[in-house]
């Protein structure tokens, strides 16, 4: 849950809730009972690490020419036996 920051204009106080989006703002406050504002806080939420940019997932350095068809399947592998030793 997101936490909000409120300014008390009756005794001046900073206040921090945890509320959910959903929830209504806060009008009084808890010490006088004054009237509270919302304030708009820094946020501390940073993307950092690969994968948020468009230009990290695009495209793959993959060779078109690789495919599955050259691979054998594994079923390939298990039919084949070998040969038996003398």
């Amino acid at each position: 849950m997101p936490i909000y920051e409120y300014h008390c204009t009756k005794c001046g106080q900073d206040f921090e809730f945890m509320q959910k989006f959903s929830d209504p703002p806060k009008k009084i406050c808890p010490d006088c009972g004054g009237e509270l504002k919302k304030l708009i806080s820094q946020c501390t939420f940073h993307l950092k690490g690969t994968g948020w940019y468009a230009t990290d997932y695009a495209h793959k350095n993959i060779p078109s020419n690789t495919s599955k068809k050259n691979k054998p399947k594994d079923s390939e592998k298990k039919s084949k036996k070998k040969p038996d030793a003398p």
